[in-house]
C-alpha cells in the first residue's frame, strides 16, 4: 500500500493508525521530541524515528488524528523545515505509550541542517552562575549550535559527527535520553565535564584585543581573526599581516541597537542581523560614532554582524566587565570588533589546530583553538537588502546546506561553477544544494577546498551524480576537473548559467529574457562577454543583444587597472588630448595609446569594465586593490541617479554608452561635487539604457519576464533602479535572493540547464 497525499478520512468511534513520512530539514532539530510531545498532548500511541529519507512516524488514536499533519507544519521546531508530509492509513495494532526509536539506515534522501546561532535558552544557562554550564563555550541544544560543519554523513547521529570522541557524562546522558528535555538527541550536546575545551581562556583573548593585539579564535566554520574595530593601528596591523590592502572588514557588535552606533539599520536589516543564520549584513554607514577608517576605506557601507557562538558572547561578556545574568545582552554597547576570516590573503579559511599554528602564527598575537574538529570550512554568509528583500552576496554558514527548492524533478547533476567566487551545486530530485563559498580557483589550497567540498556534500547527501556541468571556458580549473571525472560533461555558457540561476530559485519554467551584467564570461564566440541580453527557453539560450564592445587594453589586466579602460574609452571617443592631461603621470599610458592606434587591443562587452572606465574617468579609482573596488567606490558617491537624454544609443541590438562616458570625461573631477554628479549621471543613464534594451526585446518576443543577474547587479543603485524601470514599463523583473547574483550562483544555473538537457536526451 503506497503512501498517499490524499486527504485523511476516519471512521468515527474507531481506533485508526496513521503512518506519516516527513521530508525536509527534520533531523538534528528536535523533531522527534516535538512529535513525542505532540503525541502525549493528543493521547496517541505509536513511534517516531529518523531514517535516510527524513522522519517516519506511526500514530494510533481516534478522530483527532486528522489534525496531526497540519499541527506538524504549524508547530515544527524553529530550526526545522517541513518540505512534504505523505500519509497512509494502516490497520490498528493497539499498544500503549509512544516510543522514540533509534535511527534506521538506508540510501539518504534527507539533509543535515545548517549551523545555527546559540539560542536564548542556552544564553540564559551560560550566564547563570548556578547552572552547570556557566560560561561554558560549547553549550548548545536541539534549537541551536553546529550541524553541517561537524557532520560526516547521515543519519545525523552523534557517532557520525566530530562529537563521537566525547562520551556523554551521566548528567548529559540523562538529558540526551529524555524526550521531554531540550537536549534530547542534541548531537553536539556537552558540558565542562565531558565536552570540548578551549586552549586558552576567553579572558586572555579580551586582554589581547584590548591591548591592540590580534586574536585567532576557532569557531563553528573556521577560525576568525579579531581585533578592536576602533583602534586604527590594530586594524592596519591586521591588514598588513593578512596582506589585505583595502577589501572591507566586517564589524561585530553585541546587538542590533549597538550596531546603530556605526550604521543605519533598517527593519529588514535588523531581522537579518538577529536571525538564526546571523549573516554579515551590508548596511549604510553612520559616522556619528568613530570606527577605524581602515575598516572599509572609501565605501558607503559597513558589513555588520552580531555574535552567534558562545565564544563570541563570552568575549563581549569580558568587555562588559563579566556581569551576571542576561540583562546586559540587550543593553546598548559601543564595543565593536573587527571579525574576519582567518586566512592569509586569497587562501581558504583555516579550520585545523595544527593548520592554524602553521598559517596564522605570523598574523595573530594569540591563537585560541579547541578539540572539537571542524569537518568542513564554512565562511560567514554575506547579505544586503535590495528593494526591501535580502539578496545574498555570499552563501555560507547558516545557509549551507539548506536546499533551494526547484519547480521540477531533475536527474542528479554536479555543477562545478566558475573560476571566481566558486561554489558547487548538487541536485537531488527537486532539491538543489548550493555549497558554501569556496573562493577563487587561483591557488592550490582553494582547489583542494573545492575537492573537499564535493566529497563532503556528496557524502552527507549520499548522491552520485549522473553528469558533470561546468563553464565553457577551456582554461578554467573547474573545466579541467570536469573533463577528468569520467562522467558525461556538459559545458554551459557563463551568462546563460547566470540567468538560469534566477529561473531555478524562482521556479520559472517558460521563456524568459535575461540581463546578465558582470565583469567577464567566456562568450559563445570566444570573446569577453559581460553585458548580455539573452532569451532563455528550457535549456536553450539565444543572445539577443549586448553592450557595445569597448577596448580593454591588457585584457585581464584591465580588470585590475581601471585606468586602462578609461584610456581605451578616450581613444574611442577621439579625446586623445585627455589621455595626456588625465593619465600622463602613468608610466605606460603612451604605450597603451600606441597599441590602441595599431588596433592591437582586445574588446569586451563587459558591464563591469564600463563601471571601471567611469570610476577612472571621474578620478575615483584608477587601480583595483580588490575585485570590484572601483565599482563599489563609484556606487558610494551616488546620492540620486540622474536621468539624461542622449547618453546612450542602440544600434542593431548593441547598446552603446560612449556618449555617457564622453560626458563624464568633460567633468572637472577635482571637484567632489562633480564626482557625485558624474556617479549619479552614470547610474541613471545605465538604468535607462538597459531598461530600454530589455523593453525592445519584449516588443520583439512578447516575453515580459526578465531575469537580472551577474555581479554588477549586487550594486544596490543599479539593481533597485533597473527593477523599478522595468516595472514602470509593465515588465516583471526577477532578481536573485537565495543564490548570489555574482559567480557564486553560477553552479545553480549550470545544474538546472544540465538537468534539463539530460531529461531531453533521455
Amino acid at each position: 500500500m503506497a503512501l498517499s497525499d490524499a486527504p485523511l478520512h476516519e471512521n468515527s468511534g474507531q481506533k485508526v493508525r496513521l503512518r506519516l513520512r516527513v521530508r525536509g530539514v527534520v533531523q538534528g532539530v528536535g523533531f522527534r521530541p516535538f512529535v513525542y510531545k505532540l503525541a502525549q498532548q493528543m493521547n496517541l500511541t505509536g513511534w517516531v524515528l529518523n531514517d535516510a529519507e527524513g522522519v517516519l512516524i506511526e500514530l494510533e488514536g481516534g478522530r483527532n488524528l486528522s489534525s496531526v499533519p497540519e499541527r506538524i507544519r504549524a508547530e515544527a521546531p524553529p530550526l526545522a523545515r517541513v518540505d512534504s508530509i505523505e500519509s497512509m492509513y494502516l490497520r490498528p495494532e493497539g499498544g500503549t505509550g509512544f516510543e522514540v526509536r533509534h535511527s534506521a539506515s538506508g540510501p539518504a534522501s534527507t539533509m543535515v541542517g545548517a549551523d545555527a546561532c546559540v539560542c536564548d535558552d542556552c544564553l540564559q544557562e551560560m550566564f547563570d552562575p548556578a547552572n552547570r554550564r556557566f560560561l561554558y563555550p560549547f553549550l548548545n541544544c536541539t534549537n541551536c549550535g553546529p550541524r553541517y560543519t561537524i557532520t560526516r554523513k547521515i543519519p545525523y547521529d552523534r557517532q557520525n559527527t566530530s562529537m563521537a570522541g566525547f562520551p556523554l557524562c551521566a548528567e548529559c546522558e540523562r538529558e540526551y535520553s529524555d524526550p521531554l528535555d531540550r537536549r534530547f538527541h542534541a548531537q553536539p550536546t556537552a558540558c565542562p565535564v565531558c565536552g570540548p575545551s578551549l586552549s586558552h581562556e576567553i579572558a586572555e583573548a579580551w586582554k589581547t584585543v584590548a591591548e591592540g593585539g590580534i586574536v585567532a579564535l576557532k569557531g563553528i566554520g573556521g577560525f576568525h581573526l579579531i581585533c578592536d574595530a576602533t583602534n586604527s593601528k590594530a586594524v592596519q596591523r591586521l591588514r598588513d599581516r593578512k596582506t589585505r590592502d583595502a577589501k572591507p572588514f566586517a564589524v561585530m557588535t553585541l546587538n542590533a541597537e549597538s550596531a546603530r552606533h556605526y550604521a543605519k539599520i533598517s527593519a529588514c536589516e535588523e531581522r537579518l542581523l538577529t536571525s538564526q543564520e546571523r549573516p554579515i549584513v551590508l548596511c549604510a554607514r553612520d559616522n556619528s560614532q568613530k570606527l577605524a577608517d581602515e575598516i572599509a576605506p572609501g565605501l558607503s557601507t559597513l558589513g555588520m554582524m552580531l555574535p552567534y557562538t558562545p565564544m563570541h558572547f563570552l568575549l563581549f561578556h569580558q568587555a562588559a566587565g563579566e556581569p551576571y545574568g542576561t540583562e546586559w545582552l540587550s543593553a546598548s554597547c559601543q564595543t565593536a570588533f573587527v571579525v574576519t576570516s582567518a586566512n592569509p590573503g586569497g587562501e581558504p579559511l583555516v579550520i585545523g589546530n595544527e593548520e592554524a599554528h602553521a598559517r596564522l602564527s605570523g598574523i595573530a598575537d594569540l591563537i585560541i583553538d579547541h578539540d572539537r574538529d571542524i569537518l568542513i570550512r564554512n565562511d560567514d554568509s554575506v547579505v544586503r537588502v535590495i528593494n526591501g528583500a535580502p539578496a545574498y552576496v555570499r552563501r555560507g554558514r547558516g545557509l549551507t546546506p539548506n536546499a533551494i527548492r526547484l519547480s521540477e524533478d531533475l536527474p542528479s547533476v554536479l555543477a562545478l561553477g566558475g573560476h571566481l567566487k566558486n561554489t558547487v551545486c548538487l541536485t537531488r530530485g527537486r532539491e538543489a544544494f548550493l555549497s558554501q563559498h569556496i573562493g577563487d580557483m587561483d591557488t592550490a589550497r582553494n582547489y583542494d577546498f573545492l575537492l573537499e567540498t564535493i566529497d563532503h556534500l556528496t557524502a552527507i547527501l549520499d548522491v552520485k551524480p549522473q553528469v558533470i556541468a561546468c563553464d565553457q571556458h577551456p582554461d578554467f580549473l573547474t573545466t579541467r576537473l570536469a573533463d577528468s571525472w569520467g562522467l558525461p560533461v556538459m559545458r554551459i555558457q557563463h551568462h546563460h548559467a547566470h540567468i538560469a540561476s534566477v529561473a531555478a530559485e524562482h521556479g520559472h519554467v517558460g521563456p524568459m529574457l535575461g540581463l546578465a551584467l558582470d565583469g567577464y564570461g567566456y562568450g559563445e564566440d570566444g570573446g569577453a562577454w559581460g553585458g548580455e541580453l539573452l532569451l532563455m527557453d528550457g535549456s536553450r539560450c539565444e543572445r539577443l543583444g549586448h553592450l557595445q564592445p569597448v577596448s580593454a587594453p591588457g585584457g585581464d589586466r584591465a580588470a585590475k587597472e581601471p585606468y586602462r579602460m578609461a584610456i581605451g574609452v578616450l581613444h574611442s571617443i577621439e579625446r586623445l588630448d585627455l589621455i595626456e592631461t588625465r593619465f600622463g603621470d602613468i608610466e605606460n599610458a603612451s604605450v597603451i595609446s600606441a597599441l590602441l592606434d595599431q588596433g592591437q587591443v582586445p574588446e569586451t562587452s563587459s558591464c563591469g569594465r564600463l563601471f571601471d572606465a567611469a570610476a577612472s574617468l571621474l578620478d575615483i579609482c584608477h587601480v583595483n586593490r580588490f575585485e570590484g573596488e572601483a565599482a563599489m567606490r563609484l556606487e558610494a558617491r551616488v546620492t540620486e541617479p540622474v536621468r539624461g537624454a542622449g547618453l546612450w544609443q542602440t544600434i542593431e541590438g548593441r547598446l552603446s554608452f560612449l556618449p555617457l562616458l564622453n560626458a563624464l570625461a568633460d567633468l572637472d573631477t577635482t571637484d567632489r561635487e562633480m564626482q557625485i554628479y558624474g556617479a549619479n549621471l552614470f547610474h541613471g543613464a545605465l538604468i535607462d539604457g538597459l531598461a530600454a534594451l530589455a523593453a525592445q526585446a519584449t516588443d520583439e518576443t512578447g516575453v515580459q519576464t526578465i531575469a537580472l543577474s551577474g555581479g554588477c547587479l549586487l550594486n544596490g543603485v543599479l539593481a533597485e533602479g533597473l527593477q523599478s524601470a522595468l516595472q514602470s514599463r509593465g515588465l516583471t523583473p526577477l532578481y536573485p535572493q537565495q543564490a548570489p547574483a555574482n559567480d557564486g550562483g553560477l553552479s545553480l544555473g549550470q545544474a538546472l540547464i544540465a538537468g534539463r538537457k539530460l531529461l531531453q536526451e533521455n
